[in-house]
């Protein structure tokens, strides 16, 4: 059957291609950006949850990497759309080398990933900076300010928990002696093995992504046997050698004797949770008061990138203010109520994308912001990052997500700078808690509290806690000082862990901050 076309010529005809504009595909960004934050967030959970599905967080990551794939396209876009807003990095980093603002640590020697020093007009800027800083904050608020060391013993540390949680597993080729993280290398070895082995019975392949979720979790001695069970090799070949833990903490020793270890601090904060008594004693036991201090911070960073916004030595301000936790109020709010913010809240995060400028008193009056004192110091900081010369139209405040706090804070803000890197958080801001005071206190034994004489005797009920430790660890691993944290807190007022008891009582099981518990772990009277 052969069927026969008759082919008509007409005229080509033109079609008037629209682009969306620059506030359009912004619109749309945002829109994306919500839903890769609640991805993210989800991804977070599933992997949290021991009773989670390998294959339903296999599908969350992959849908995840969907939408930030589709996000960064549409940025690229946006640059097309408007090509003035285009940042030209390497015109700008020759630049302050040029005019000496900043240039590599130790430069003629090929220098030093991450270290950087200050030329003649950083400095300048610098102490101007901070010049400002102190009267803006320490002066201006009556602070007291410190000067702690940067040298720092092992046990403080360890009582914070940096010592335990700032530390990666490592391994080396023992033939060029390269460094490598451990858990890393056995998370790609399982995905190769997946890789190449589409028809695996599914619980076959649900057994290897168990472990894949809990590389991180190992212990040196059930890594290397993981490591040695998937047959992962070296690049000379060789077996690796034994995992031994990487601490992003600058470790030293203290004294010729060589046995007693320290750290370089990694946050300027430490210094003053453990001189609160003296603190307290030097502001006459009045509360509510702050102590500051500005200092060096070191992290041993494995990537140092971005610039300045990655290195391993930098400048910090620390501002810690110690109030009564069952009045949270600021003397002070009402000479900022009227400051409006940009906040970026949680449930605009996972919903709309957009931002919304409020003042900060109806940001505290709605609930948005969890307390006057967390308000207070959001508008500060805001009027000090003004005051040094930053475009508010680049500032805003970013609300942590559930997910992203830790079990002790009640609210976290950060304010983040729109640079050529993005949004990058810059200041942060935490309604901690009384957890530093906590641990440390506890650790030696020394009570950190202050104290509010009371018009009328009160009597509150408490839960005294029996850990399994055992149990925590089998479940839990490098959390479980986490979840025991998260109970003993709960467990200060009955009040409050009475539902838990109650849940475990009758279905055997009860969630805390994420973390599932079962009531074999934990016993109360």
């Amino acid at each position: 059957l052969i069927k026969k076309y008759t082919i008509k010529s007409t005229q080509p005809k033109t079609f008037d291609v629209i682009m969306p504009s620059a506030d359009e595909l912004q619109d749309e960004i945002d829109a994306l950006n919500a839903q890769i934050t609640k991805q993210g967030s989800l991804v977070r959970e599933l992997k949290k949850q021991s009773s989670s599905n390998a294959e339903d967080i296999a599908s969350a990551v992959e849908q995840l990497k969907k939408l930030k794939i589709e996000a960064e396209t549409l940025r690229k876009q946006k640059e097309v759309a408007d090509p003035t807003k285009a940042f030209n990095r390497k015109v700008f980093d020759e630049l302050i080398l040029r005019k000496m603002f900043i240039v590599p640590s130790f430069e003629i020697h090929g220098g030093v990933k991450g270290l950087f020093d200050l030329g003649p007009p950083a400095c300048a800027l610098k102490a101007a900076m901070v010049d400002v800083w102190r009267k803006h904050f320490v002066l201006a608020e009556s602070m007291l300010e410190m000067e702690c060391t940067c040298l720092t013993p092992e046990v403080v540390l360890k009582t914070s928990g940096h010592v335990e949680r700032f530390t990666d597993l490592m391994v080396k080729d023992p033939v060029s002696g390269e460094c490598f993280r451990a858990d890393k290398l056995l998370e790609d070895v399982i995905d190769e093995l997946l890789e190449a082995n589409p028809d695996m019975p599914n619980e076959e392949r649900e057994e290897h992504l168990r472990v894949q979720r809990q590389a991180d979790a190992f212990s040196p001695a059930e890594l290397d046997e993981q490591l040695a069970k998937y047959g992962c090799k070296a690049p000379s070949g060789e077996p690796y050698g034994s995992s031994f833990p990487f601490n992003l903490m600058f470790k030293t020793s203290i004294g010729p004797e060589g046995t007693s270890v320290g750290y370089l601090r990694p946050e300027t904060a430490q210094g003053l949770f453990v001189n609160f008594r003296r603190l307290l004693d030097a502001n006459s036991q009045k509360m509510p008061f702050a102590a500051a201090q500005i200092g060096l911070g070191f992290r041993n960073e494995i990537a140092p990138r971005s610039g300045l916004l990655r290195v391993r030595e930098f400048c910090m301000g620390e501002i810690e203010h110690f109030v009564n936790p069952d009045d949270k109020s600021h003397p002070n709010f009402s000479s900022v109520a009227d400051k409006e913010l940009v906040l970026f809240g949680r449930d605009d995060q996972l919903g709309s994308g957009k931002t919304k400028t409020i003042s900060i008193g109806k940001a505290v009056a709605t609930g948005l912001v969890n307390n006057e004192t967390l308000g207070y110091f959001m508008a500060r900081t805001q009027l000090f990052m003004e005051r040094i010369g930053m475009d508010p139209a680049r500032l805003r405040f970013r609300q942590h997500l559930t997910t992203e706090m830790a079990h002790y804070a009640c609210d976290c803000w950060d304010l983040e700078i729109q640079s050529s890197y993005g949004w990058v958080e810059c200041v942060g801001h935490a309604d901690r808690a009384c957890y530093d005071l906590d641990v440390h206190g506890k650790a030696t034994k020394t009570p950190m509290v202050a104290t509010l004489k009371l018009d009328e005797a009160r009597e509150v009920e408490v839960a005294k806690l029996k850990f399994d430790r055992k149990a925590l660890g089998k479940t839990f691993k490098a959390d479980q000082r986490v979840v025991s944290g998260a109970l003993e807190t709960l467990a200060e007022n009955w009040t409050d862990f009475e539902p838990i008891a109650t849940a475990l009582e009758t279905e055997g099981k009860a969630t805390v901050d994420g973390f599932e518990i079962a009531k074999d772990m934990v016993s109360w009277t």
